[in-house]
């Protein structure tokens, strides 16, 4: 059966260079596998109040039972406690990652321990390989770190390469992983705890199949799956313009940030819409592995030479809504040549775009308002839509010249607590926040959200869909939020792209499930997703996550939403109820 592959658990001792397998039929069985998988497995790795940098600290990269059987099964999670928030740490990444770690014979890897020297880790099936990264480590552009080592790995085409860049090598703590160069483990700083143990880089290979016992019924749903994915207009607007097409509907709401979310609507969201980008820089279209639909974005920019007045070069250039949001509005930057180039450099760099993007936002505010000034920036003169001024602090974020740089590279919520400014700070649970400002359910679901992100539930939806219709009560909104978080862990736990969450409907995910050797009930499989929530948080609350006193940026209050009017103490009251309800109190 297809799931006893999947019950394989590599696990990686950096500090002595061993590795072992074990069988988990356990927790893959109990908790499907990715998400569900994973928390379990940090919970077992990861000792009760570590310093997320230490050596004892795990990365935990996990799938699930769709992952190679069925399309859009196509994302890896990784778990860890991050240095960002300093408990649960967890990103989703797609590309490559999930198929290859399969089909080297893993449901999941668990890595732990550090080295003195830099290395990066090759895993080819039942081996692993310890090589060196001496060379590697330091090195400007993490782009070239990926094309050294596809030009010294073997098996080309069944591989994936996850490397960081100079932001995880110096522990900025929202240091990213790249993947197949357009793909991310971006939030919460895998990249920097991998940074912390000298870990320049992971490469899996497999090339094992997935057998199937009943071929005919497995037809059947893939097909089902498949024809959802690209004859229906479920999946059309990712083909088409990608998350960008969000851009230009949330402008026209008031809910897209701009300049540090003073206001919530752009007058340059035209010039960098996904209706602009596709017309102007739009080079091409590039999918996750088993992803039928195309929904990566890539301009083509292209800039001359600076040694060579009459030659020029083109780079490719991912682009989606967070980073246009991020690292465009936010900044009240709408030259969208300046923020390609923007974004190219946090790519290089391979930090957090949002976490980025909102950092830079507040730090602008606060230079524009004289809380700080030149000593605190490095000479630099942060203004908006000053694209060129923005890469230099993206450089100084990574390389940290002085005591401001520093705490910008903790995050935007420890650089207010430090330098002032917490107002307007846009960070939730210290994790700095997505591109919506749709209403009282957005920011409710960064707050109460397991990692404090719009992915982990549909607040920004609730707000679009239920309060524009009328105006729901604290709990009632909080109630929608958790519903649906509940059964995101289901979707996390096969690994399914959120994007396809109107596919992956429980009848279909039942039927998927039985074709790949787990029959469970309806009634089972949410239960196993409530399960997996309530496990993440026991991880959160062991490692000092509180409800109490959660610090919720006055910003939001201030600037008028779409939705209905809301203030702190409807917010206050909204968090008091979620207490009740998660802990079991109430």
């Amino acid at each position: 059966m297809s799931m006893d592959m999947l019950s394989n658990v590599l696990y990686i001792d950096l500090t002595k260079k061993r590795f072992h397998i074990k069988k988990r039929e356990d927790i893959f069985f109990n908790y499907i596998g990715g998400a569900g998988a994973a928390i379990q497995l940090l919970k077992e790795e990861c000792p009760e109040g570590v310093d997320p940098y230490s050596p004892e600290n795990p990365i935990i990269l996990a799938v699930g039972p769709l992952t190679g059987l069925f399309p859009l099964a196509s994302k890896t999670v990784a778990m860890f406690k991050s240095p960002l928030t300093g408990n649960l740490g967890e990103s989703h990444a797609g590309g490559r990652s999930a198929i290859s770690i399969r089909l080297a014979g893993y449901g999941a890897i668990v890595i732990k321990g550090a080295i003195k020297t830099p290395i990066y880790v090759s895993i080819h099936e039942n081996k692993v390989y310890f090589r060196d990264a001496t060379t590697l480590w330091g090195m400007k552009n993490c782009f070239t770190v990926g094309s050294i080592i596809r030009t010294h790995e073997p098996a080309s085409g069944f591989r994936s390469i996850m490397r960081i860049g100079r932001g995880g090598e110096n522990r900025v703590a929202y240091g990213a992983v790249t993947t197949e160069t357009f793909r991310h483990f971006g939030r919460l700083g895998m990249g920097a705890v991998m940074g912390s143990k000298n870990l320049k880089a992971i490469v899996v290979a497999g090339n094992r199949s997935i057998p199937i016992e009943d071929k005919k019924r497995y037809k059947k749903v893939y097909d089902f799956i498949y024809e959802q994915s690209t004859e229906t207009s479920l999946m059309k607007k990712y083909h088409d313009l990608g998350t960008a097409v969000n851009v230009a509907p949330l402008n026209l709401l008031k809910a897209l940030p701009t300049f540090n979310l003073k206001t919530a609507n752009f007058e340059g969201a035209d010039k960098i819409s996904g209706e602009a980008m596709a017309e102007n820089y739009l080079g091409r279209r590039v999918a996750c592995a088993h992803c039928p639909v195309g929904c990566i974005h890539l301009a083509a920019l292209r800039s001359r030479y600076k040694e060579k007045a009459n030659f020029y070069m083109t780079s490719m250039i991912g682009y989606d809504f967070e980073l246009i949001y991020a690292l465009g509005s936010m900044l009240g930057i709408d030259d969208p040549e300046g923020m390609l180039e923007l974004i190219d450099t946090v790519e290089k760099l391979c930090i957090d775009a949002m976490s980025t993007g909102v950092c830079l936002a507040w730090a602008t505010e606060m230079f524009e308002s004289g809380k700080i000034s030149g000593k605190e920036t490095d000479g630099l003169e942060l203004k908006w839509g000053d694209a060129p001024v923005y890469i230099e602090a993206v450089k100084k974020i990574v390389s940290q010249p002085n005591d401001f740089y520093r705490a910008l590279a903790r995050g935007s919520a420890y650089a207010s607590s430090v330098y002032g400014g917490g107002e307007f700070a846009m960070a939730f649970g210290g994790n700095e926040m997505a591109g919506y400002h749709t209403g009282p359910a957005g920011y409710l679901g960064y707050l109460l959200g397991c990692r404090h992100s719009h992915l982990d539930n549909g607040g920004y939806s609730i707000d679009q869909k239920d309060l524009v219709e009328g105006t729901l009560s604290a709990g009632a909104i909080v109630d929608k939020i958790i519903e649906e978080e509940e059964w995101r862990q289901v979707l996390s736990g096969l690994v399914i792209c959120f994007f396809a969450r109107g596919i992956y409907t429980p009848g279909v995910v039942r039927d998927a499930l039985a074709v790949s050797g787990l029959s469970k009930s309806i009634e089972e499989i949410n239960e196993i997703g409530r399960r997996v929530h309530r496990e993440k948080y026991s991880f959160k609350f062991r490692e000092g996550f509180s409800f109490d006193g959660m610090k919720i940026p006055e910003r939001i209050f201030e600037t008028p939403s779409p939705t209905m009017k809301f203030d702190r103490p409807f917010m206050e009251k909204a968090i008091s109820y979620a207490k009740e309800k998660i802990t079991g109190n109430g």
